[in-house]
């Protein structure tokens, strides 16, 4: 193992320690108490709200900001998350993605609310925000929003989208033989374009992209169920079973069905990672929780 491998195990067993997965449960948990179950009880609401409440030229309307979200939460990184997961954590990994996605739906409506609340307008007249701007304004840490902000620019604005691009290009050498370094400039050529344009066009083309996406994700996840539909309730079995080591091929490894499960929960959901606020940030809405 190099040296720099060396740094990133220490940081990764540091930043994912169990105090701090046990953290993403709690809060999650603590939000839903707190709220009275908001992501169950105002479901109807949500599907309401998607629909464009006002044009105005300071931001994205919630349906873009929704459909950011989304090209981000469901996509390559969420497939070779969930592979992951299983392969370190058994089936039962799967079970606590899905806890962890339920409850961490409340994490996810505080920390989006929390980010139209404490919003700005930048120099440019267009509404900016996210957990940087509320640490700051409403917890008065600006050292730890300056922290925040570097570890955003780091991860999801240069590392993350890397990974995601090398996921695609090695799938299409694979599947097509195409230059994995072609494909990753084509990619890259057509990234430009779009950020180029600012929030307002990457919510414009999001908005167009995202639904296409999502309705080709659950068409292909539906068509493979029935594929193999006598497996169906075999897997739900052995997910369960494992998750709480009543099986005893994976009954040793509950802790890390936990762990897994929760960190490509966080991972796949964005929820408490906080870049999803940054684009809830941005959305012109009469009120924080819409």
């Amino acid at each position: 193992m190099s040296g720099f491998e060396k740094v990133i195990d220490t940081l990764n067993s540091v930043l994912w320690s169990t105090p701090l997965v046990v953290l993403c449960l709690l809060a999650g948990l603590w939000f839903t108490f707190r709220l009275k179950g908001v992501q169950f009880r105002l479901i109807g609401d949500m599907f309401k709200l998607l629909k464009p409440e006002r044009k105005d030229e300071d931001g994205i309307s919630p349906f873009q900001a929704f459909a950011t979200t989304v090209g981000s939460r469901v996509g390559m990184g969420n497939l070779a998350g969930v592979a992951t997961a299983i392969f370190f954590g058994g089936p039962g990994a799967v079970f606590w993605m899905w806890v962890r996605a339920l409850i961490g739906a409340a994490s996810s409506f505080v920390e989006s609310t929390l980010a139209q609340a404490y919003k700005i307008k930048n120099a440019d007249g267009q509404f900016v925000g996210g957990p940087a701007y509320f640490i700051e304004r409403a917890l008065h840490a600006k050292p730890l929003a300056i922290l925040f902000a570097v570890a955003t620019v780091l991860g999801p604005g240069i590392l993350m989208p890397g990974l995601h691009l090398n996921s695609v290009a090695s799938t299409f050498n694979v599947a097509f033989g195409a230059k994995e370094l072609i494909v990753g400039l084509v990619f890259c050529a057509l990234l430009a374009l779009v950020i180029m344009g600012g929030v307002k066009r990457i919510g414009s083309v999001a908005e167009l992209i995202a639904p296409v996406m999502c309705v080709l994700y659950i068409i292909a996840a539906i068509v493979i169920i029935c594929m193999n539909w006598r497996e169906v309730p075999h897997a739900f079995g052995l997910i369960f079973s494992s998750a709480f080591g009543a099986n005893s091929v994976f009954g040793g490894i509950v802790g890390a069905a936990i762990a897994w499960g929760v960190k490509r929960g966080v991972y796949s959901s964005e929820a408490g990672q906080g870049s999803g606020a940054i684009v809830s940030a941005a959305t012109d809405t009469s009120h924080p929780a819409k």
